[in-house]
């Protein structure tokens, strides 16, 4: 699709849902509660399509955690790095925006498609969706996957994602300086190494990994898209990245092991590394 329609997409990028399919208006506000005693995670969603004529069906997903125990505005902007000032974080507030993207999204496809909609020759659904997942709360640590997945015509899908961490408890955004101290270079490295620990696409009829061979690039940057559990620091690659697409997308992990010795000592402290 045109450049508008890709940047309205991408810019509220939070976790998509590829496989949902809808065919009518469904805009919902549920709760999905996980619940501790300081830390509460809610959700809204939209979901909506429109037909532009019999050849076009465009379809609208969208997604956004609520966390109503978080009261800091500067680790809530983090949260919604996507979005610009916004100023109600609630549910009924999340829920509006959520709106408000989605008509703002079929309004630029309306606009954009008046110059090429009537030479599409046969029927296609285009799709946008966007959202967020909690994938861990660990020692105050929330591990929140960014993602979107589109369908603008061509030969596939797209799709990405951004990983994010924030200290609950210090109300701020983890960086990778607050994990280690390695250098980029050792790291660079050590992802190179690890390459074909975790699948990928690229995995062969017996079970073997081979995302190293599909690599587009000499060095495995170090990306700001990481995450962690007791054994690893993981880092996420999207499609194209770093690999042909047909790689799928490459996670690569880091043994807190290979870290020993560069690691800072609050973070060693609080997730209790040996």
């Amino acid at each position: 699709m045109k450049n508008t329609i890709a940047v309205l997409a991408l810019s509220s990028i939070f976790t998509f849902s590829a496989c949902k399919k809808s065919e009518k208006t469904d805009v919902t506000t549920k709760s999905e509660t996980l619940q501790t005693e300081k830390f509460i995670v809610d959700s809204v969603k939209v979901s909506d399509s429109i037909h532009l004529n019999d050849s076009l069906k465009i379809r609208y997903y969208s997604k956004m955690l609520v966390f109503p125990t978080i009261k800091d505005k500067k680790l809530l902007d983090s949260i919604y790095f996507g979005e610009k000032d916004i100023q109600d974080f609630s549910k009924n507030g999340l829920q509006a925006l959520l709106e408000h993207n989605k008509n703002e999204y079929f309004n630029a496809v309306k606009k954009d498609s008046k110059d090429w909609l009537s030479d599409m020759k046969y029927a296609q659904e285009w799709y946008s969706d966007l959202g967020m997942n909690l994938k861990s709360n660990i020692n105050d640590y929330i591990h929140i996957e960014y993602g979107w997945g589109s369908y603008e015509g061509g030969a596939h899908d797209n799709y990405g994602f951004s990983e994010r961490v924030f200290d609950i408890k210090n109300n701020k955004k983890v960086d990778l300086k607050d994990i280690t101290s390695m250098s980029k270079d050792q790291l660079e490295a050590l992802l190179m190494k690890n390459i074909n620990k975790i699948n990928g696409g690229a995995t062969d009829e017996n079970g073997e990994i081979h995302n190293s061979e599909m690599l587009l690039v000499e060095k495995i940057p170090v990306t700001g898209n990481f995450y962690f559990d007791d054994k690893n620091l993981y880092f996420h690659y999207s499609p194209y990245e770093i690999a042909a697409f047909a790689a799928g997308d490459i996670t690569v992990p880091i043994s807190w092991q290979e870290l020993n010795g560069t690691l800072t000592k609050q973070f060693k402290d609080r997730m209790k590394i040996k």
